[in-house]
């Protein structure tokens, strides 16, 4: 936790950026009757049957300091489909020395999965573009990327979607404005904060 804390505190550097990334599922539902129109002022209301389309992964990368984030919807959520992403990721920041990544430690997240799409070369040329930065266990909270994420899914992909294209459109208007905005993360939570409140996770010695 303290070593995600520290990276927090770096200041920006276009060189050595500070990256965030998280995944998240989203259903995918159909409506079996039309929406019925709402007056003014009002949401439309829907039936309460509908039908289940499957789902969707939604990758989600957002550089805090810089108010730049990077959404790709994807069918799965596999180890191919992180290395890919990862490798887009890594084009967004050609005159990057470092990318600083910070990203949950889930069994898809490993040099492995760079080796299972790329030639070993460029597999190699891709992990060495970046410095991992794991997020403790159930301590997925620290990951900024997860806040981006809920605010994708309030401001954007709150209702019910029927398709993966339609996801993709939204996502990408969404993606777009937000960008536009400049909208940055103010990231607060600092180790001495966490030695204080969260104390109790720290461990306890006997004299």
């Amino acid at each position: 936790m303290e070593k995600v804390l520290e990276v927090y505190k770096r200041p920006y550097d276009e060189k050595r950026p500070v990256v965030c990334m998280d995944e998240s599922p989203k259903q995918l539902i159909g409506e079996t009757k039309n929406p019925i129109s709402a007056k003014p002022g009002n949401e439309e209301k829907y039936d309460y049957e509908y039908i289940r389309n499957g789902v969707c992964n939604i990758f989600m990368s957002n550089e805090p300091l810089a108010g730049k984030r990077f959404v790709k919807i994807t069918e799965r959520k596999t180890k191919q489909d992180w290395a890919i992403f990862l490798e887009e990721i890594a084009n967004q920041y050609p005159d990057a020395e470092k990318i600083t990544l910070v990203m949950d430690n889930l069994e898809t997240h490993k040099p492995g999965s760079f080796y299972e799409v790329f030639p070993a070369v460029k597999a190699k040329g891709i992990w060495d573009r970046f410095e991992f930065i794991y997020t403790p266990k159930h301590g997925s909270w620290l990951n900024m990327a997860e806040i981006e994420l809920n605010v994708l899914m309030k401001q954007c992909l709150a209702g019910r979607i029927p398709d993966l294209e339609t996801v993709k459109v939204q996502t990408e208007a969404w993606q777009t404005s937000r960008n536009n905005k400049n909208a940055k993360i103010n990231w607060q939570f600092t180790t001495e904060d966490a030695r204080i409140k969260l104390r109790k996770l720290y461990p306890t010695f006997e004299s």
